[in-house]
C-alpha cells in the first residue's frame, strides 16, 4: 500500500479518477462512473471549467456566464439512515464537471508539491500520528480495504503497545465532522491564516480554489463539504492535519511532554499517565476545534484507565465470545441479531452477517422457516444500515430458497412496506433494488438511482450552468452497466458486497 502522499501529481491524479475514489460508499456493481469521469476529464482537459459555463443576457443587455454557485441540486443528494430512527448522514455524488476540475488544480505539479509540503509540516510532532491519509492498494485489495487493514495494524495495535507506556486513554471524536467544516479554514490550513486572509481574492492560491469550487457543488455555502468521496475524505484531513499543528503547538506551550495522540480522520485516542493531562489536552483540542466551526462530541468523550480494554472496540469483544458454539441458522441469526442491539451499526455486525452468507450460501433446501430468518434478519438491517450491503445478499439467499412466487412476492412487498416506514432510506431502496433487478427489472422504487436504472434520460446532477455539449455529455455518458445487469444472479453473490477479496476472510482473520 501507497499513502497518496507518496505519490508524484501525475499519479495522485490518476488515483482520483477512479471510480473507486469518486464515491466510497456501497452501490450495486452495475452503477459505474469510470466512463463517465474519464469522458468529462478528456473533454475538459486542462482547460478552466468557467470555459465551458452557460451564458445568459442581464437586463443590461450584457453577456454573462453562469455560476454554479447559484443553481441548487448541482450535486446528487441522498441521505442515508444511520439508526432507523432520527439520525441522518448526508452523503453525495459530487457533479462530474466539479469534481474533475477540482482533481486537476489540486493535481497540478506546484499545488500537489505544496499540499504535500505542508502535510509534513502537519506531522511534524511524532507524538501526534495520523493514520486516514488515503492510500492506493498495491496488491488485489481495493483502496478501502486496505484502509481498513490499516486501521487494524496501526490504531488498534499501537494503541494495545501504548498500554506499555500509558496507564490513561481518553477517546473522543468530532460531531458532523464534514458538515462542520468551514470552507474558508481550508486555505488557512494550506497557507496559514494570516496569507489567506491578507489573499482572500487571489484564486492562484489552490486553498483559495479549493473553497471556490466547494462553494459551488453548495449553493455557495461555506459551511460542511460533501461526504462520500476519497477526495473530500483527504480535504477534509487538510483541516484536521491543521488541528494536529495546531495542537501540537498549543500543547508545546503549556508544557506538557507525558502524551501521545493517535487520530483517525476526526477520532482521537488520547495517551498519558496523568489523567489531567488527557483532560488538558482535550481542553485544548476544543477550543482549536472551536476555532475551526467543529467541536468535539460530548456524549463520546470517555476517559479510562483500562488502555488495553479500550483500545479494542466493544462489539468485537462481545463477538469473540458470542458466536462460540453457534449451531442451527436460526440460533445464529438471532445472536447476530442480540449483537446488533447491543452494538448498533458496529463493524462486528458486518463481519458476522459475511459469516453467516458463507453458512447459507450452498444449501438449496432448508427446513428452516424462512419467512422467520427473513423477519429476524429485517429487523437487523432496519437498525444498522451499514449492513445493508451484506444482508441483502442474504436477504436474496433466502427468497431464492421460496418455490412459490406468490409467497416470494408477499415477502418482498412486506421488507419494502417495512422500509417506507423510515425517512431517507434511497440507500436500502438501492440495495432492495438490486435484490428484485432479476426477478421484476420494473419494480418501482422512490429513490433517483433506482429510477435511473430504468430510464437513461432522468438527470442526476443539475448541469444547467454548463454549455450544452458537455452538459449533453453527462447527461448522455451512462452510469449504468447493462453488461453486468445481464451477468449477474438472483442471489447476490458475495463477491459484489464483501470488502476483501482474498480466499479467506480478511477481515476475521485479522480479528482472530
Amino acid at each position: 500500500m501507497t499513502r497518496i502522499l507518496d505519490l508524484n501529481h501525475t499519479d495522485v491524479r490518476q488515483f482520483f479518477l477512479k471510480a473507486e475514489s469518486y464515491f466510497n460508499f456501497d452501490l450495486p456493481k452495475y452503477f459505474v462512473f469510470e466512463n463517465l469521469l474519464q469522458a468529462v476529464s478528456n473533454y475538459i482537459s486542462g482547460q478552466e471549467l468557467s470555459t465551458f459555463y452557460s451564458t445568459y443576457t442581464n437586463s443590461q443587455g450584457q453577456t454573462k456566464r453562469h455560476s454554479p454557485a447559484t443553481f441548487e441540486d448541482v450535486n446528487y443528494k441522498f441521505l442515508n439512515n444511520k439508526d432507523g430512527k432520527f439520525a441522518w448522514r448526508l452523503l453525495q455524488l459530487i457533479h462530474p464537471a466539479l469534481y474533475i476540475s477540482l482533481v486537476n488544480k489540486i493535481t497540478e505539479q506546484a499545488n500537489w508539491n505544496l499540499i504535500v509540503n505542508r502535510f509534513a509540516q502537519f506531522q511534524d510532532n511524532p507524538k501526534i500520528r495520523c493514520y486516514s491519509i488515503p492510500l492506493r492498494s498495491d496488491d488485489q485489495q481495493s483502496d478501502k480495504a486496505t484502509s481498513i487493514s490499516q486501521w487494524w495494524h496501526e490504531i488498534e495495535q499501537q494503541s494495545l503497545e501504548l498500554a506499555l507506556k500509558y496507564e490513561y486513554v481518553l477517546h473522543t471524536d468530532i460531531s458532523d465532522c464534514y458538515g462542520s467544516i468551514y470552507t474558508h479554514s481550508i486555505p488557512w490550513a494550506i497557507h496559514t491564516k494570516s496569507v489567506a486572509k491578507a489573499h482572500r481574492r487571489d484564486q492562484n492560491l489552490i486553498g483559495n480554489i479549493i473553497d471556490k469550487h466547494l462553494q459551488e457543488m453548495a449553493f455557495g455555502q461555506t459551511n460542511g463539504i460533501p461526504q462520500g468521496s476519497v477526495l473530500m475524505d483527504f480535504i477534509a484531513e487538510i483541516v484536521l492535519g491543521y488541528a494536529d499543528l495546531k495542537l501540537s503547538r498549543r500543547i508545546e506551550q503549556h508544557n506538557l511532554q507525558d502524551y501521545e495522540i493517535i487520530r483517525y480522520r476526526d477520532d482521537y485516542r488520547i495517551f498519558s499517565n496523568n489523567p489531567q493531562t488527557v483532560e488538558h489536552i482535550a481542553k485544548l483540542l476544543t477550543e482549536i476545534l472551536f476555532e475551526l466551526g467543529m467541536r468535539l462530541n460530548a456524549q463520546k468523550t470517555i476517559v479510562s484507565n483500562n488502555v488495553i480494554k479500550d483500545s479494542i472496540k466493544s462489539d468485537k469483544l462481545y463477538w469473540l465470545s458470542a458466536k462460540k458454539g453457534v449451531r442451527g441458522i436460526q440460533e445464529h441469526l438471532l445472536i447476530i441479531h442480540n449483537l446488533s442491539e447491543l452494538y448498533p451499526n458496529s463493524g462486528s455486525i458486518s463481519k458476522a452477517l459475511s459469516k453467516f452468507y458463507n453458512r447459507i450460501k450452498d444449501i438449496t433446501k432448508t427446513y428452516q422457516n424462512i419467512t422467520v430468518l427473513v423477519s429476524i434478519l429485517v429487523d437487523i438491517m432496519y437498525k444498522n444500515p451499514r449492513t445493508y450491503p451484506i444482508s441483502s445478499a442474504i436477504l436474496s439467499k433466502l427468497l431464492s430458497l421460496i418455490a412459490e412466487t406468490d409467497k416470494k412476492n408477499e415477502i418482498i412487498d412486506l421488507v419494502c412496506q417495512k422500509f417506507e416506514k423510515i425517512p431517507n432510506t434511497g440507500h436500502i431502496k438501492i440495495w432492495l433494488q438490486r435484490v428484485t433487478i432479476k426477478l421484476d427489472r420494473q419494480k418501482q422504487y422512490s429513490e433517483k438511482l433506482c429510477e435511473k436504472v430504468n430510464d437513461q434520460n432522468l438527470r442526476i446532477w443539475n448541469s444547467d450552468w454548463l454549455e450544452d455539449n458537455l452538459k449533453k455529455l453527462i447527461e448522455n455518458t451512462a452510469i449504468i452497466d447493462e453488461n453486468v445487469i445481464s451477468e449477474i444472479d438472483v442471489v447476490i453473490a458475495k463477491e459484489e458486497v464483501e470488502l476483501f477479496k482474498t480466499e479467506y476472510d480478511y477481515a476475521e482473520q485479522l480479528a482472530e
